[in-house]
Order: C-alpha cells, then sequence, then structure tokens
C-alpha cells in the first residue's frame, strides 16, 4: 500500500530546517530547559538521538507540571544515535538516554552503565515506534514508489552514515529485509545493498543532518523515519513522503542510567514519556504511539503498510545478531558492499 503524504508549501524551508539543524544536530549540543531554576530543583541530562528535540519541547514541561516532575530541570544533548552511545560510554553525564535503537543502548549496558533488564518492561524498554518511508520532491518527478525505484539509474538516493546513525542501519535493514519479504535470497538481498549504495551520493552523519540536505536540493529521495518526514512537512517543507508497501517497523529504546543519581525522578520522567498524554505528544510530532489506546486514536495518521516487518522478522535473532553482522566496521555487510 504506497501512499503519498500531503505536500505542503513554504517559502521559509531552507531557514526552518537550517535553524532546527544548527539548533539539535551538534553531538554535545547542551540546552537548558529552565533558566530560572530554584536551588534545590533536581536537575536530569537526557542525551537522545538527533530527531525528538522537538517533542520534547513539549514533553518536558508537561512533565514538571506533574507532582514527580514539579521540582526537575533538564539538560538536553541530541546527535546522531551510534556517537551519542559512544559519548556517554566516554563520561559524557547522563540520567536518561533515549536512542534510535537498541544496539545503542546494549553497548552501555554491557559497559555497566545500563542495568541489563533495562528491556523487559511491558513496552521492551521501547517509547516511540516509527517506519520507514521515502521523502521525495513536491510532486515525485521521479516517480518514487517502491524499492525497485531506488536502484533505477540517476536516481541520486541521500541515507545517513550507518556507522553513526541509527537511522541509517534502520534504513538498511528496511532495503535488505524487504527484498527477504519479496522472497528473495539473503545473497539477492546483499546485492541489493551494493545496488542501493552505487546511487547513494549523500551520507550525512544523522538523521536530522540529511534531512537538511534533501531540504537543501541534494537528492532525488532520502531514506528517512515517517517522524522526520511529518516534521518536515510541518517545518513548511515542499515535500512528499511514501509509505513503501514493505518496509520496517522502528522502535526506539529509553533507559534510565545505572549512576544517577536522581533514580526516582529519573525513572519518574521515562514513565511520563510513555503515558497517554506523552505518547499523545509524541504522534502529533509524527512519532508512532506504543500505548495502543492512543495509537488506536490516530490510526488514520498512521496506516499500517501491507507488510510491515520487525527486525527480528528478517534477521533471526533481531539486533544482536544483525548489528555485527551488517554493521561491523571492519566486515560487515554494509562495509564490503560500500568497497
Amino acid at each position: 500500500m504506497n501512499e503519498l503524504g500531503t505536500a505542503v508549501h513554504a517559502k521559509t524551508v531552507g531557514r526552518r530546517l537550517t535553524a532546527a539543524a544548527l539548533g539539535v544536530a551538534a553531538v554535545l549540543a547542551i540546552a537548558t530547559s529552565a533558566a530560572h531554576a530554584r536551588p534545590s530543583s533536581t536537575n536530569l541530562s537526557l542525551v537522545a538521538y538527533s530527531t525528538p528535540a522537538g517533542a520534547y519541547s513539549k514533553i518536558i514541561p508537561a512533565f514538571q507540571k506533574t507532582a514527580a516532575g514539579s521540582d526537575v530541570t533538564f539538560k538536553q544533548s541530541y546527535g546522531a544515535s551510534g556517537a551519542q552511545a559512544a559519548a556517554v560510554h566516554n563520561g559524557l553525564p547522563a540520567d536518561v538516554v533515549n536512542l534510535s535503537l537498541a544496539p545503542d543502548v546494549t553497548v552501555l549496558s554491557q559497559a555497566g552503565l545500563v542495568k541489563t533488564t533495562w528491556n523487559k518492561d511491558q513496552y521492551g524498554g521501547m517509547v516511540t515506534d516509527s517506519i520507514m518511508v521515502f521523502v521525495v520532491r513536491d510532486g515525485n518527478p521521479k516517480k518514487i514508489r517502491g524499492w525497485g525505484d531506488l536502484v533505477k539509474p540517476g536516481v541520486q538516493v541521500i541515507n545517513p552514515n550507518p556507522f553513526t546513525s541509527g537511522g541509517a542501519r534502520w534504513n538498511v535493514m528496511a532495503a535488505w529485509g524487504a527484498q527477504i519479504k519479496q522472497h528473495k535470497t539473503p545473497k539477492q538481498a546483499n546485492d541489493y545493498l551494493s545496488a542501493l549504495y552505487k546511487n547513494i551520493t549523500v551520507q550525512d552523519s544523522s538523521a536530522r543532518a540529511s534531512m537538511s540536505t534533501f531540504a537543501g536540493g541534494k537528492g532525488d529521495v532520502l531514506l528517512a523515519y515517517e517522524n522526520e518526514a511529518i516534521q518536515a512537512q510541518q517545518a513548511g517543507a515542499d515535500i512528499q513522503f511514501v509509505r513503501p508497501s514493505a518496509t520496517i517497523l522502528i522502535e526506539n529504546p529509553i533507559a534510565v542510567l545505572k549512576n544517577t543519581k536522581n533514580p526516582t525522578q529519573a525513572s519518574a520522567f521515562v514513565n511520563f514519556t510513555r503515558s497517554p498524554e506523552a505518547q499523545n505528544i509524541w504522534a502529533s510530532y509524527g512519532y508512532r504511539p506504543i500505548v495502543k489506546s492512543v495509537f488506536d486514536k490516530w490510526s488514520k495518521t498512521f496506516p499500517v503498510p501491507k507488510q510491515l516487518f520487525t527486525i527480528r522478522d528478517v534477521v533471526k535473532g533481531g539486533w544482536p545478531v544483525a548489528q555485527p553482522k551488517f554493521f561491523d566496521p571492519n566486515n560487515g555487510v554494509v562495509k564490503q558492499v560500500q568497497s
């Protein structure tokens, strides 16, 4: 079921997206959410991947209006998911991490920074869902509808660098998995990735940076989160997006750091991000809610593709197997096809 998102026209696209990128893309960009915090307040450090800053601009104030969050202020850092995980691993202070995919939290768990049970709750450690989509120019001049269109001669594809960006890794697994869902062999799926990478012209460090590149006029199609496409439209971008009939369910994790000095407040914040109030905010920014009652409310906004699959559907063992197999920087599948 291929669908085009509604095109939105505005003259201020470049300025808005450039400002957004400058505001959130730097790995160590720190912002304080309360300018006049009381001396007795609790400060939490939130380290996240590159795209959810807008949603947190609403979620954090909503949390601060609750009893659990009334005395809590925040420092926030946004950047490429893999780089953010590495920064926390190397000492960047964090109380809560919200990263693009499970392996980036697993790195911290293996280092003893996050509990090994971080993904054992009713949500599997996740806070939001999304899907991978094709972002195209207004009017879709290259007629991008399905995966086969991405490997046609002359089609310029934008995709972030999978060795820094969690979004890029989701995109790679969507491309590979779609071939498997079409009953291709793993070798044929690898061959498809090779053909796709021949058409990839820019590999930015993060999903947000790639959206800025595309909005700046480069490329014919961008592989992206659905929520990024929706947020770009909300910012006035003259784009459309295609939900391919076969695409992957993107699952974004959240976790509390073991060494947080404020475990009660950090846990309360994580719990709030999964509350109906917060999940509705997530949905308004294009994220698919993980709370069923909230998702049902937004079901018309988030149609389910015919062949929506998870990482576990196409790689036995899921991310613990897919991460080293595809993204080992020395001999993984992606390294081989790029070479």
